[in-house]
């Protein structure tokens, strides 16, 4: 049975997606439209994204692909408009709802759930994201575009440009843009409503949306929407049976190779906790008050890590929750005779959820008085040991919890015209987004300290510090430790704290342009544009849980270290008043340069250039050339060069200091201790450089078939990449040299590099951000699109595949690295197939009745990409599923109403297991599966949507 669904699932790829895109600029039809009564009007002369001159899609030099919002979301219903985007392959590594639960780090920017586009899988922060033609400020901390602010009710299309642009648009467009085109010419009221949930009964979906639009007398045009989303998510990732405690084991070496294995536990942290020294060493409270051998799993090769057995284990969210508005409103005026004006408000107010860790007891000191410890063991223990160690998973303990709560604004306003035969346009962009991680049930340290130590006094069990050193901490509620549930919850109310990050940033931005054709050639009209911008950035960060925020261990005799930080998990405040502001001119000429001749229906030669002056990184040069060679009318050649930038951000350079528990392998010692992970940032960051070249052939054989292929590279050097001490690669660097290399200055020990011994384990680690790394990828896109009649009825067909084999980092001291074809790689690095597609097929059988089928594929990978590791099997499988949409028209009156049903998935594909060898000792905690497949299995959705 597996073997026919991969066959009915390569059989639906095979036959394309003719609905939800325009492909590459093949006459930019977003595929011809199989509705016979209402036939889609071709783009054909639009403003192309990626030039300010070109207004033809055909004559771009860089592959543009012109979505259609309508038939994105046809195919895939109750999805966002970045979800739907994310199944075309260009997209690879984007994040969404289903990545890794994260707490903190530059990798999620505050929200590990928020949608990241990432052309390419080299960056989002190297994908520039627009709405019509505008830098959309950032959203996250990291200063990456969470796209959800987006109004997609009344988004047109989607322009996608794979090509550098920096010489157009500025810096970030290294891997392309993505440009929202808004429809600001929409009259009469639309309205969608949907529900989704899977065959397992979860993940919900509910999702509305009203847009309305007029002309309010002469020159005036108005438009108004709001979009009320709720997404229940996957809370437990053992929802899902195949996700079974999946982790990798080993320490990568000849010796100790990395396998990856199902059913791991911890093991020295059983759910009701061990005594781990003493008279009742390996001891377990499986039941609150009563002790029990502890019995050990199957031995792995990491020592903290067993198969099975009484050991505690990880169960993070899978799918993260979401509830969010959109909000849009849009003024048109034609202000007099080839002037307008218009005003424009974006509004994006969500909060994702998503659950991470189970917090733990890591060898603490207990009194064998403790009043919690049932006298029949008390007795057990002789008065010559005064205390005994103990580790725990607190289950009892909720998970720690992330909400991060987002408020996103952008208000825009601009004036557009003619003088003479010439375009001219002054906007203003300002961007506000605010946004508060708060991070429920992290551990108190210092209160933690102060209940575990419980003593009884007048009958009464209290803590310790009330009879010691009365009047320091009065409200101190006794912790009982000894079973999975013996803790009131008043004890863990008292131990437990909410840490609370915040950080704004704001963009002032004004543009001006002016195009026109100043001469003609002898080919035709020379186009040309002169452009300038003014951006202003700035970022402030608040914390509740600071670095210098330490336990005061006054009165406190037991778990308490001098200098700690109070809770584990650490958010600094960056330096207020930091700000950025760039000042930037550019020109472009489109030039034709033949035209009519044997071998050259037209040719036209495309240049940009644009001076960047940034008062925090420095000054720079972008530029662009390309040619659009047509050599008949059924065949054109185009390719393109660029010299683009991205500039450090703010969050690069003045990031504020940061601290998390991690658990990793400990690669000298073999330890793998609960210690400090510290980002850094640094201020001494310069600019990316990359280099982009493009090569394409669009061939159309017939009116109604067509096929384009483009190839591509992408140089970027002075990558600016973070560095992480615990990284395998970075630890053997380290060691290889005895302690010299420039990469051990990334962790802390006690003892040097040559002392093995657990007493010399890490003490701490850090991640950097530094200009070190140069990164190459090359490939090639390929798209198809057909339309034809199937049983004398409308279809189409659309096929795209982008084959990207490589994705180089190298830095220096070490051994480069390919995350192409990898499917985990350290600092957030996403899979990358070599081979992914999407394909999809629209048939109308009836008048009112519409099928789309959509399939998707992506080839086997290899767990990892470093060349140093050594696995047992570097192989995850290969993944496609299948999914059909059914929309009916029902006879309404004059509206257009549809009611829809969709199946995603339809075979309950299960996605192939697998994980990333640096998150060492915390199986079931992240990964599991490769980002980009869906771990929802089929997933239902109905709807009805209208326009009047």
């Amino acid at each position: 049975m597996s073997r026919l669904q991969d066959l009915l699932v390569c059989g639906a790829g095979v036959f394309a997606i003719a609905a939800p895109a325009s492909a590459q600029s093949d006459n930019a039809a977003p595929a011809p439209s199989t509705d016979t009564a209402t036939p889609a009007a071709p783009i054909t002369s639009i403003v192309v994204t990626g030039s300010r001159v070109i207004r033809n899609g055909d004559s771009s030099p860089s592959p543009v692909t012109v979505v259609s919002t309508d038939d994105l979301l046809t195919a895939k219903p109750g999805a966002t408009l970045a979800e739907a985007l994310n199944t075309l392959p260009v997209f690879a590594g984007s994040r969404g709802a289903s990545s890794n639960p994260t707490t903190a780090g530059s990798a999620a920017g505050g929200s590990g759930s928020a949608n990241q586009l990432n052309l390419r899988n080299i960056g989002a922060t190297r994908t520039l994201v627009l709405m019509d033609g505008k830098r959309v400020p950032p959203t996250l901390y990291n200063s990456a575009v969470d796209v959800d602010l987006i109004p997609q009710a009344f988004v047109e299309r989607v322009d996608i440009v794979t090509g550098g642009v920096s010489a157009v648009y500025g810096s970030d467009a290294m891997s392309g843009v993505v440009n929202y085109i808004i429809d600001r010419k929409f009259n009469g009221f639309k309205a969608d409503a949907s529900y989704g949930q899977s065959t397992y009964g979860d993940a919900g979906k509910r999702d509305l949306s009203l847009a309305w639009g007029a002309k309010l007398g002469k020159g005036l045009h108005v438009e108004a929407g709001i979009e009320a989303r709720k997404d229940d998510g996957i809370d437990h990732r053992s929802d899902r049976d195949w996700l079974n405690l999946v982790g990798v084991t080993g320490a990568g070496t000849a010796t100790n190779p990395y396998v990856l294995q199902t059913n791991l536990h911890q093991k020295s942290f059983p759910f009701g906790g061990l005594v781990t020294s003493g008279a009742l060493n390996g001891q377990t409270f499986k039941q609150n008050g009563v002790l029990s051998p502890f019995v050990a799993g199957t031995a792995t090769g990491t020592t903290a890590i067993q198969q099975g057995g009484d050991g505690g284990y990880w169960d993070s969210g899978l799918l993260a929750r979401l509830k969010g508005t959109q909000l849009f409103g849009r003024i048109d005026y034609d202000v007099a005779a080839g002037t307008h004006a218009y005003a424009q408000v974006s509004g994006n107010l969500k909060t994702n959820t998503s659950f991470a860790e189970t917090d733990q007891l890591n060898n603490v000191t207990l009194r064998r008085t403790n009043a919690f410890l049932p006298a029949q063991y008390q007795a057990l223990i002789p008065t010559t040991q005064p205390t005994f160690t103990y580790s725990q998973f607190l289950s009892e303990i909720p998970r720690l919890q992330a909400d991060s709560d987002t408020k996103q604004w952008v208000f825009v306003t601009g004036l557009d015209g003619k003088l003479g035969g010439a375009r001219w346009n002054v906007d203003y962009t300002y961007g506000r987004s605010h946004l508060e991680t708060s991070l429920s049930n992290v551990i108190n340290r210092q209160n933690l300290s102060a209940a575990l130590d419980a003593v009884t006094s007048n009958g009464q069990t209290v803590c310790n510090i009330t009879v010691t050193n009365p009047g320091l901490a009065d409200n101190c509620v006794p912790f009982n430790a000894f079973g999975p549930t013996a803790a009131s919850q008043q004890a863990i109310d008292y131990v437990t704290d909410t840490a609370r990050f915040d950080s704004t940033t704001v963009m002032h931005d004004v543009t001006a342009a002016i195009t026109g054709s100043p001469f003609d050639g002898w080919a035709g009209p020379v186009n040309a544009a002169l452009s300038a911008e003014w951006r202003d950035l700035t970022f402030s960060s608040h914390s509740s849980a600071r670095p210098t925020d330490l336990v005061n261990c006054t009165g406190l005799g037991l778990n308490c270290a001098t200098g700690s930080t109070l809770t584990e998990y650490v958010f600094g405040e960056s330096p207020q008043g930091v700000g950025q502001r760039v000042a930037e001119i550019a020109g472009e000429l489109d030039v034709p340069l033949l035209r009519d001749l044997p071998f050259a229906k037209k040719l036209d030669l495309n240049t940009a250039a644009r001076y960047t002056k940034y008062d925090r990184s420095g000054n720079y040069w972008t530029w662009k050339a390309g040619i659009e060679w047509s050599i008949t009318d059924q065949l054109r050649v185009r390719g393109a060069r660029s010299r683009d930038i991205r500039a450090p951000t703010l969050y690069d350079l003045y990031a504020p200091r940061s601290q998390v528990i991690v658990r990793p392998t400990d690669l000298l010692t073999g330890a793998s201790p609960a210690v400090p992970q510290i980002d850094e940032s640094n201020p001494n960051l310069t600019a990316e450089i990359g280099n982009t070249t493009t090569l394409g052939v669009v061939w159309k054989p017939a009116a109604k078939l067509s096929f384009a292929v483009d190839a591509y590279r992408i140089k970027i050097s002075d990558a600016i990449t973070t560095v992480s001490g615990s990284t395998t690669a970075f630890q053997t660097a380290c060691y290889q040299s005895g302690g010299t290399s420039p990469y051990c200055s990334l962790q802390v020990r006690p003892n040097g590099y040559t002392d093995k011994s657990t007493a010399n384990a890490v003490t701490t680690w850090i991640n950097r951000s530094v200009n070190i790394s140069n990164i190459e990828t090359y490939g090639l896109d390929f798209e198809t699109n057909w339309s034809t009649r199937l049983f004398d009825r409308p279809a189409s067909l659309r096929f795209l595949t982008a084959w990207q084999p490589h994705v180089i980092y190298r830095q220096p001291g070490l051994a480069t690295i390919d995350q192409g074809g990898a499917a985990f790689g350290a600092g957030g690095m996403a899979a990358t197939p070599s081979v992914r597609v999407s394909a999809y097929l629209r048939f109308r059988p009836m008048d009112d009745l519409t099928v789309d089928v959509t399939g998707r594929w992506r080839n086997a990978m290899k767990l990892s990409g470093d060349p140093t590791e050594v696995w047992l099997d570097n192989h995850i499988a290969s993944f496609g599923t299948a999914g059909i949409n059914l929309a009916y028209k029902l006879g309404w009156g004059d509206g257009d109403v549809q009611v829809y049903v969709n199946v995603d998935n339809v075979f309950n594909k299960v996605p192939p297991i697998g994980a990333f060898s640096g998150n060492g000792t915390r199986a079931g905690l992240r990964d599991g599966f490769a980002l980009g497949d869906d771990p929802r299995g089929r997933y239902f959705t109905v709807g009805i949507r209208s326009m009047f």
